[in-house]
């Protein structure tokens, strides 16, 4: 055998050399996985902060389009009994609760039916927090609005009789607009006084008893865990865009 065939029968790779390749390819596989699972986690975060502000400003543009689109409407609320019912101007406003017609809903948009809208601040998941809940209701009339109602009655502050309303109840076919909130509730800014009268400082009702709409609607909401890096949830307040009294006639 010559000295070349020697030298070719010893070329080859050794077992040092094997381990030393076998780790390097480990420690490179590491790091590529560490690599994409980092990545995969900050895609993640990033997603979820952005479905995050969407809902919160998705939330907010409802709200404004519904409160937005009331309609001034009547019902005829019939008391228990034998009672004569009264006509009333369609409208609940309470601190954790809010009824009103609108030509705007949820499930429709604006193309859809008149709709009552009932909203209901309820406590969170677990009792952490709050969230504001809706539920839909075709509107049909003044006698279907109406049975919402429970008859009038005085109103403590004020003597003045006002309706009252059916307690709203929340269930599986609610809506929850909005979540994990420390608070959330309602206020109502009286009407602005004739043109022909000084103006005067604009007040805000946390309950409503006149039998006209507000002029505008105050939603206060405050996230139950502050984060600057995402949209928070804020105060709207949204101007009733009606002019009509509800108990007055159209003119012909």
């Amino acid at each position: 055998m010559s000295r070349a065939d020697g030298r070719r029968s010893n070329a080859g790779v050794t077992l040092m050399e094997l381990l030393i390749a076998m780790t390097l390819l480990g420690i490179l596989s590491v790091g590529i996985v560490t690599s994409l699972r980092v990545g995969l986690s900050a895609m993640t975060k990033t997603d979820s902060k952005l479905m995050s502000n969407r809902r919160v400003a998705s939330v907010e543009r409802i709200l404004e389009q519904e409160v937005a689109s009331i309609m001034p409407v009547n019902a005829d609320c019939q008391p228990p009994g034998d009672a004569p019912s009264t006509r009333i101007s369609f409208f609940q406003g309470e601190t954790a609760s809010m009824r009103f017609a609108s030509s705007y809903s949820l499930q429709q948009g604006a193309r859809g039916l008149p709709t009552i809208l009932e909203y209901q601040v309820v406590p969170g998941e677990n009792n952490q927090g709050v969230r504001l809940a809706v539920n839909e209701n075709v509107y049909t009339g003044s006698r279907g609005a109406g049975l919402f109602c429970l008859g009038t009655a005085p109103d403590p502050d004020t003597g003045a009789q006002a309706p009252l309303f059916r307690p709203i109840a929340i269930g599986a076919n609610s809506f929850v607009l909005a979540d994990k909130l420390a608070f959330c509730r309602f206020s109502f800014r009286d009407i602005e006084p004739p043109k022909d009268q000084p103006k005067e400082p604009p007040r805000w009702f946390l309950h409503w008893i006149r039998p006209v709409l507000p002029s505008a609607i105050r939603i206060e909401m405050a996230p139950l865990v502050p984060d600057s890096a995402k949209l928070q949830p804020v105060t709207l307040t949204i101007p009733v865009r009606v002019t009509r009294r509800p108990l007055e006639p159209y003119e012909n």
